[in-house]
């Protein structure tokens, strides 16, 4: 130790903490970053350069200090002050309701509750003690009456502040306990799974399972690499903090310093309740995290100590929950298809199970190398999950349910659907059937072709394209424009009017901008975004038909692997045969180039929510005809939110960003050239 310490050294020492602390808070509590990673960085240095130097200076809320505690044998335990009590679920609006009902008869009042309502975050809760401002202490829930301590867990979360937030508004309270929600996202659950799999280490079922998981390590450095957040709903025992609403509650931590979820609705009646309920549900696949539901809290706080307990939850609350988007069932039997590029992707036939309220009976398994992984075998009962429009997927085996009798899948030396040989490429994931004519082929290559994004014919769908290939009508996708109403009505359910129906939209369908037109021939690697670049950087299908890899490669946005994609499409002779009939049969390719002073030049859009009477894909293709720009997140510079029924998180960070936000009949009117008016 040293003898003396320059007392410089000592106020550069707390400087930096200060400033540490509130970039902290800035970057994962406010989202609103002051300063870049680089000198965050290089403060953090400097810092742990000082403490080194001067080790009798090190403090235990130091912003250095979130990792290094010595591996526990084994956690304590510690009994929470006030309860953390469950919450009585409800699964319809008849349960709603008569909570609502319920609280007023025991108030006995006919007056209208205010309420807040909250994500039902799907995580693991916790609470955390802070004493003169100072992160003390950290427990799970536990039974509710004692809780594991988990203090140097808690610590290695970025959001969880050490220090609280000085507001100059009012005191730090000498003691606050506040409770939380901790989680991964969405995206660090696929990062944290991926990273096992590599490490041949079996994946968490779902991210509330690697969240507890990684809260529950006796050695906080193994804590420290899982992507864990929080999000802060209310206290426990409380000193010198007085408020007279939970709303108020959570904007005093907020200015504390604690990460509120932004998503809370505060001063809602039960009616508003529900339309919450309705909205959150159907947009929270576009949420970052799971939920599981939505809390609904009497907002007053005399009213709560009114209300008071029951031995297991508070009368003033109750948690209102989605239909569940995982479930467990059982691997009947495991089906090979082929996509439009040959790639064959093996398909889990399931016993029937609802998830999130759909029945789902098949659910994908990728590849090979991904059953291997995960060892994924007939028979299994195995953990399901669906998300949105994504197709089920297979997230974990349940082993100790095994029986024995369950079978290893291979996958087959030769394709399924035509019997020819499949290549394995070291360099590839994917096994593939080399035989480009192969019906299974050919019918995806034609549905990718007919799709909305790419020549968007109505009324040409999978069935009707299976009979069309079936039979022999259509070989390839430029046989689409050779049909006729007289062999249309000669399939299975299609009368005259339907045939002629379907003339008229392929006939309507022959003109075509560029990026649509390289989309929907289906090249390899080639998705929406890369069709618009190509389409950007060309303006003409004969200059990307004679385009050379290293010319393709030197295109911002176009890698080696993609360029020689395209360059070898266009290289294959069948191809250009097929390019050469679909132009003599009709076909005009627009250039993609935007007028240079269309009504919305300049203008970045964001779409949410369901527009009355525009597909959101077709408002995007006119905001884009008129020049302006549609991006997928909002951020400052988004100058216009597009809302319409049911928007989602998108909304809320709009408005925190200050962003316009206009509806379907002010786009309409900004389209047809006049100003906007708000």
């Amino acid at each position: 130790m040293s003898e003396s310490v320059d007392p410089d050294r000592v106020k550069k020492i707390e400087t930096l903490r200060q400033a540490l602390h509130y970039h902290n808070h800035r970057y994962y509590v406010l989202d609103d970053p002051e300063i870049s990673d680089a000198q965050y960085d290089r403060m953090m240095r400097e810092l742990v350069d000082l403490e080194t130097a001067y080790p009798e200076l090190i403090t235990s809320d130091s912003p250095s200090m979130r990792v290094g505690a010595a591996p526990l044998a084994q956690f304590e335990t510690a009994r929470h002050s006030l309860p953390m009590l469950s919450l009585e679920n409800g699964f319809g609006e008849a349960d709603i309701l008569e909570f609502d009902l319920r609280v007023k008869r025991f108030l006995k009042t006919t007056e209208q509750i205010q309420y807040t309502a909250e994500p039902k975050m799907d995580g693991i809760a916790v609470e955390l003690v802070y004493r003169s401002g100072r992160l003390e202490r950290a427990t799970t829930r536990g039974d509710g009456v004692n809780g594991e301590v988990i203090t140097a867990n808690v610590r290695t979360i970025r959001a969880v502040p050490l220090v609280l937030q000085d507001t100059h508004d009012r005191e730090i309270p000498p003691l606050l306990e506040v409770r939380g929600e901790v989680f991964i996202s969405k995206a660090g659950f696929r990062r944290l799974n991926a990273e096992r799999l590599q490490l041949n280490q079996p994946p968490f079922a779902n991210p509330r399972n690697a969240a507890a998981g990684s809260l529950r390590q006796l050695d906080s450095r193994v804590t420290a690499l899982r992507p864990l957040e929080v999000f802060f709903y209310g206290v426990g025992m409380v000193q010198g903090l007085s408020q007279e609403s939970h709303w108020d509650i959570l904007c005093s931590l907020r200015q504390l310093g604690f990460r509120i979820n932004p998503e809370i609705r505060p001063n809602l009646t039960i009616v508003d309740v529900m339309d919450f309920y309705r909205r959150l549900d159907a947009n929270r696949h576009d949420l970052p995290y799971e939920i599981d539901g939505v809390v609904i809290k009497v907002d007053k706080l005399p009213l709560q100590r009114q209300l008071g307990n029951t031995s297991r939850s508070p009368r003033w609350a109750i948690a209102y929950k989605f239909a569940a988007l995982q479930a467990t069932t059982r691997i009947v039997s495991i089906e090979v298809q082929v996509g439009r590029t040959g790639a064959l992707t093996p398909v889990a036939h399931l016993e029937p199970v609802n998830v999130g309220g759909v029945v789902v009976s098949r659910a994908t398994l990728h590849n090979e190398d991904e059953i291997k992984r995960k060892d994924i075998r007939i028979g299994d009962t195995v953990f399901v999950q669906r998300a949105g429009d994504v197709i089920p997927e297979v997230v974990k085996v349940v082993v100790s349910r095994r029986s024995g009798h369950e079978k290893k899948f291979r996958m087959p030396a030769t394709c399924p659907v035509c019997k020819s040989q499949v290549d394995s490429a070291e360099t590839e994931v994917a096994a593939r059937c080399i035989n480009a004519a192969c019906p299974a082929q050919i019918k995806e290559r034609v549905k990718h072709f007919a799709s909305k994004a790419a020549f968007d014919i109505d009324g040409l769908g999978e069935k009707l394209i299976e009979q069309l290939v079936a039979r022999n009508l259509v070989g390839s996708y430029a046989d689409i424009f050779h049909l006729t109403a007289e062999t249309l009505s000669g399939l299975d359910r299609m009368g005259t009017k339907s045939a002629m129906n379907l003339v008229r939209a392929i006939e309507k369908s022959k003109r075509i901008r560029l990026g649509r037109f390289i989309y929907a021939l289906g090249i390899r690697h080639v998705g929406e975004h890369v069709a618009k670049i190509l389409a950007g950087a060309f303006h003409d299908l004969n200059a990307i038909q004679n385009a050379r890899t290293e010319d393709l490669e030197s295109i911002d946005g176009i890698g080696s692997v993609v360029a020689e994609s395209v360059a070898g499409f266009f290289r294959e002779a069948q191809n250009r045969i097929t390019l050469d009939r679909l132009l003599a049969a009709g076909v005009q390719i627009v250039p993609d180039s935007q007028p240079a002073e269309g009504s919305l030049t300049g203008l970045v859009f964001v779409l949410t929510g369901t527009l009355e009477t525009l597909a959101r894909h077709a408002a995007q293709q006119l905001i884009e005809a008129a020049g302006g720009k549609v991006s997928s997140t909002v951020s400052r510079n988004t100058d216009y939110l597009v809302a319409g029924k049911s928007p989602g998180s998108k909304l809320q960070r709009a408005q925190e960003f200050g962003v316009k936000v206009i509806d379907e009949n002010a786009l309409k009117k900004m389209l047809s050239g006049s100003p906007d008016q708000g």
